[in-house]
């Protein structure tokens, strides 16, 4: 389902980038997932900890940050979550053609527990080996 704008936020994007206030995430620049990948969209949730996971997975170096963004556009759900995994969109995950704009960076945030994540990762690595698409961008 496309929105035309923000309804219901706030909205938050985790990655490894660091980023400014006033920063525009746009598609058309490498992904956050995937080696050598082009991001077709921008993704970010309405939940802290969808954020949280893709301040742990993105790839690149360095500790993951969480940033407060606003949508500039029409966003729909993340078809990855929602359609795949968790009909109904209970995480609230979007994702936009149009840029999100940065407005704060989230300090407070916790991470997953370490086996968590490692649980999470070997899931990701095992799919990656079996020739599944992690994101269908």
């Amino acid at each position: 389902m496309t929105r035309p704008g923000p309804e219901d936020g706030p909205f938050f994007h985790g990655t490894k980038a660091v980023l400014f206030p006033g920063d525009l995430l746009e598609p058309g620049r490498r992904s956050n997932f995937g080696e050598n990948r082009t991001a077709g969209h921008i993704y970010f949730a309405a939940t802290l900890d969808a954020a949280v996971w893709g301040a742990e997975l993105s790839v690149g170096e360095g500790r993951g940050h969480i940033y407060r963004v606003e949508p500039t556009g029409a966003f729909e759900d993340d078809p990855n979550l929602t359609d795949k995994k968790f009909p109904g969109n209970p995480t609230r995950s979007y994702r936009s053609t149009q840029p999100i704009r940065v407005v704060e960076e989230v300090r407070d945030w916790e991470g997953h527990p370490p086996e968590v994540l490692q649980h999470m990762l070997d899931s990701l690595a095992a799919m990656k080996e079996r020739g599944e698409v992690v994101i269908d961008d």
